[in-house]
């Protein structure tokens, strides 16, 4: 991340964007998509890619987790104009919630309307299997923080009724946009389940009892990510979609110790998986957005 300014958060954003549109010159991207923990390799499927490494865009935060690259690239994926994330940054790395969530609000600057959030997540729910692709259909959160406290900047509101102080999140993760999801995986013949995400904050891995907890709250996944991303996304009035894929039981539930390393093997097995459903999924959500949906 480049050192700090005398401009407000706000104008720091703005920056951000403003570098972006110059580096994308005509191309304007309508949908963002974030890869998680060893996702990133289905930003294969884009065309006519115009990468940008992370360090290179001003106030940007930069990954430190590896399955992170740290680059955006923007480009065609199908016919939708995307811009997708490799690797995000997390609380835990040291980042305070601004920095977590500034990528979000640089999307938001562009005129992006919606997103698509992807991580590796923990199966709570024993009925989950190892690589299956989960649709978020809401999320608890015991992050112990959220990114809006502060100030609230009703600029970020880029659109009539958002940037409140206080905002809606009955339906944090768009329901069309979910429907659409399942429609995609059903023609590409595999089953997308739908769960409730339980956002810690990190980076240990949770105990046995935590886990019981988790899933008395009603939690089928846990994760370290995610919902920091989603609120401040709803902040400024843009559609999120959420897809975890499960990388590995959840503690006190497999009989091997968890690791970083079985998180990422598992998201490299599924990657394939996830670029064709994103590769069908762009396309329909910017067709259905243009239309007003």
């Amino acid at each position: 991340m480049t050192s700090a300014t005398n401009l407000s958060y706000f104008d720091q954003v703005n920056e951000a964007a403003s570098h972006l549109r110059n580096r994308f010159g005509k191309f304007k991207p309508r949908v963002g998509i974030v890869l998680g923990s060893g996702l990133g390799d289905a930003i294969d499927g884009i065309a006519e890619p115009v990468v940008i490494p992370y360090a290179e865009i001003p106030h940007f935060p930069e990954s430190t987790v590896q399955g992170h690259s740290g680059r955006i690239v923007a480009g065609l994926m199908g016919s939708a104009p995307v811009l997708m994330m490799q690797g995000r940054v997390h609380f835990y790395e040291g980042y305070t919630p601004q920095q977590v969530t500034f990528p979000i609000r640089v999307m938001g600057a562009l005129g992006l309307r919606a997103v698509v959030l992807t991580n590796a997540a923990g199966a709570i729910d024993e009925n989950l299997r190892l690589g299956q692709l989960v649709l978020l259909t809401d999320h608890i959160n015991m992050m112990g923080w959220n990114p809006l406290v502060g100030p609230n900047e009703a600029r970020f509101g880029y659109r009539p009724g958002t940037g409140l102080r206080f905002f809606d999140m009955t339906e944090p993760y768009s329901p069309w946009i979910r429907g659409l999801a399942k429609d995609v995986a059903t023609t590409e013949g595999f089953e997308l389940g739908e769960g409730i995400y339980i956002a810690v904050s990190g980076p240990s891995f949770e105990t046995p009892a935590e886990i019981r907890a988790y899933r008395t709250l009603g939690a089928t996944l846990v994760g370290m990510s995610t919902v920091p991303e989603a609120i401040v996304a709803r902040h400024m009035g843009m559609e999120v979609l959420a897809i975890s894929c499960v990388t590995n039981m959840a503690a006190g539930l497999s009989p091997t110790p968890l690791s970083h390393e079985e998180v990422f093997k598992t998201g490299q097995q599924v990657r394939w998986r996830l670029r064709r459903l994103l590769e069908q999924l762009a396309p329909g959500i910017t067709s259905l957005l243009e239309a007003n949906l």
